[in-house]
């Protein structure tokens, strides 16, 4: 068995007062590529936002890169944020700054100081994802695929041991789709970067075979 990166046992996820998912066992651990299934409005958001600390998770117990669920705070949830990537359907990019400086206010945001390894940090980021010369151009410049590689640019800036991708091909075309899932496979496998990612597009699953949990 290899190192566990998150784990749920026994838990009852609620929005607000209502329960979206009832008695939910999962372990994931490292470097494993997992497709998170459910149609629309099976509580696969939910399931995310628990594990990054957005939802308390108040029945069962929890795990996510060391950190109880149940014991999180304000204060401590940015630390467990540290340790995690978080890739949006909808990019979420701040319009009225440029890539770099997108990702430089990310770094502030969780504590970096040093504006040397700041800008080393942001080079390297885009150079994985394809984007090293765009970083002077700001998100309505770019392409939708585009746009999403800066997103997961964004989520690898302090190295996470785990990225949960909520949808993220959901806006995208075929062809864009495949790029940004093969970049996905390829941080997964060469950076040992556990993935968790939500869909409900199974042209996507049957075409990028990997473990499949189902929310129901």
């Amino acid at each position: 068995m290899g190192e566990l990166i998150a784990e749920l046992k026994k838990a009852n996820i609620y929005q607000g007062k209502s329960m979206v998912l009832q008695d939910v066992n999962i372990s994931v651990e490292k470097g494993e590529f997992i497709f998170l299934v459910g149609k629309t409005g099976t509580g696969k958001s939910s399931l995310l936002k628990t594990l990054y600390g957005e939802l308390k998770l108040t029945e069962g117990e929890g795990q996510v890169v060391g950190f109880d669920l149940k014991k999180l705070t304000w204060k401590t949830v940015p630390y467990l944020r540290r340790n995690i990537g978080i890739v949006f359907q909808d990019f979420q990019l701040l319009t009225d700054r440029n890539i770099n400086d997108n990702l430089r206010f990310v770094l502030s945001a969780t504590g970096w100081k040093d504006q040397k390894l700041m800008e080393d940090k942001i080079n390297d980021v885009l150079d994985k994802v394809g984007l090293k010369t765009k970083g002077f151009k700001y998100p309505f410049e770019l392409s939708g695929g585009e746009q999403q590689r800066v997103d997961i640019a964004r989520a690898l800036l302090n190295s996470p041991k785990l990225i949960l991708a909520d949808e993220p091909t959901g806006n995208l075309d075929p062809e864009t789709t495949d790029e940004i899932m093969n970049l996905l496979f390829h941080i997964s496998r060469d950076f040992g970067t556990t993935i968790l990612m939500a869909t409900h597009d199974y042209v996507v699953i049957n075409k990028y075979p990997a473990r499949v949990m189902k929310t129901e």
